[in-house]
């Protein structure tokens, strides 16, 4: 893709799209920064940005009068691709691409694309960790904390890109072709946005569309909707499985996890070593080790890194055990499915903190899921009133509203006896009330750490 000297929209001033301006001017385009908050509610963020970058900025208002003068709109993944300014775009012709997109056409490493509801943040770095154990230089970027855009340029072809992608981020791909990409899941999430389970599948396939002969595709064996795929591209086709034997793919047998990439079935090592906790994560260590496995690298190494990575910040994350409490930090549980499998994976009691941003999913499995396990819910954010009228519709009671996250953590600490577990689980997303997950949790822990007084 050749930019230089067409003008070009970055559309929204978080993370990925700051970091697209910056590739972009690097790149020669004139670069036009867009975003709907006006100028004193971001201005810390546009003065940095000044000093890297020569740039217009149209900021508190819709970009409409620029419309025809732009060349190309590259639009950060909170940004719907149904507002007015990019249906109007599309329809005068104009191309909308988003920051991964970008990212691709410029990227020379191989790319080894990691999505689905739940389970990418785990998987991606799982995945970079057991490559880079390899000896080979790997990039770990994308939705995860790193833009894509913002490491590119330091990738050649003997490194690795491994890159987390959200469904927001692939609704505008266009040539955008990992050589492995994986789908670990499918459950209701983001339906605020894609409105229909088919729409969000369609999104997420997308990681796909593109791959051809020699590439590679990981699925879920066990999801409903992912085992009906059929890719009929050329790539070779792939599944992992907890629950059965495969002929080829990852699964578990006699307590082992294996692998068959089609060169005969190797053991890599027993389910009890897998370090991180919970049926799935054992999911997470299958799909890692088997798209570790495609690019080359030995069962041994495979093995022992399954066997001492230690998870991943905001995805219960242990944060301390006070007066016999233990405190755990899973704010990375942005919706019912997540949080789910968060409580499955607590042994013991559980006062539970959830709410949050209103993603227009039920919560009805979710209130199933707290079984005997869960002692008292605290509730704080947009939905406390809706996750509390399902509680109290399937019988549960013990329901404790809040305002603010240290308030819910205090009151989880006066609930909690020794034993007893504190889960920060929202099974929401954090935009209500905090930046993103990562704040949500970090404010979590200082107040964890602050009944230490």
């Amino acid at each position: 893709m050749e930019i230089k000297g067409k003008t070009v929209l970055a559309a929204g001033m978080a993370r990925s799209g700051v970091s697209a301006a910056k590739l972009l001017y690097r790149y020669g385009a004139h670069v036009i920064v867009y975003d709907k908050k006006s100028y004193n509610e971001i201005s810390s963020l546009v003065e940095e940005l000044k000093t890297t970058v020569h740039c217009e900025f149209c900021l508190g208002q819709e970009p409409d009068t620029l419309l025809k003068k732009l060349d190309l709109i590259v639009m950060s993944p909170g940004i719907p691709t149904d507002v007015p300014f990019l249906v109007k775009a599309e329809a005068m012709g104009i191309k909308v691409i988003s920051e991964v997109e970008l990212a691709y056409q410029y990227c020379k490493a191989p790319i080894l694309a990691v999505t689905g509801t739940n389970g990418k943040t785990t998987t991606t770095t799982l995945l970079g960790e057991i490559v880079k154990a390899s000896g080979r230089t790997t990039h770990t970027a994308g939705n995860i904390g790193v833009p894509f855009t913002a490491g590119v340029e330091d990738m050649d072809p003997s490194h690795m890109a491994v890159v987390e992608i959200s469904s927001f981020q692939l609704q505008t791909v266009d040539e955008f072709r990992p050589w492995i990409s994986l789908i670990l899941n499918l459950t209701p999430d983001h339906l605020d946005r894609h409105k229909t389970m088919g729409n969000y599948l369609a999104a997420k396939a997308r990681i796909f569309e593109n791959q051809g002969e020699g590439d590679f595709i990981i699925l879920n064996g066990e999801d409903s909707l992912l085992k009906e795929l059929k890719p009929d591209n050329g790539s070779k086709v792939f599944f992992f499985s907890r629950l059965r034997a495969l002929k080829e793919g990852a699964w578990v047998e006699n307590g082992n996890i294996m692998i068959n990439t089609g060169k005969g079935a190797l053991s890599i090592c027993p389910v009890e070593q897998v370090s991180i906790p919970g049926a799935h994560n054992l999911e997470n260590a299958l799909a890692s080790a088997l798209a570790a496995a495609l690019t080359g690298v030995e069962s041994s190494v495979i093995a022992r890194v399954l066997k001492e990575f230690p998870g991943v910040e905001h995805r219960i994350e242990k944060v301390d055990t006070i007066d016999g409490v233990s405190y755990y930090n899973d704010s990375k549980g942005t919706n019912p499915d997540s949080s789910i499998k968060a409580i499955e994976t607590i042994k013991g009691s559980v006062v539970l903190i959830a709410g949050g941003f209103d993603k227009k999913a039920g919560f009805s499995d979710f209130v199933d899921a707290f079984g005997t396990k869960i002692k008292e819910l605290v509730l704080l954010g947009e939905t406390a009133d809706i996750i509390a009228a399902a509680a109290k519709e399937k019988g549960f009671t013990n329901i404790h509203m809040t305002k603010t996250m240290e308030e819910a953590v205090e009151k989880a600490c006066t609930l909690s006896c020794p034993g007893w577990n504190v889960l920060l689980s929202p099974a929401c997303a954090s935009w209500d009330m905090f930046q993103d997950f990562e704040e949500r949790g970090r404010i979590f822990k200082e107040a964890v750490k602050a009944l230490r007084g």
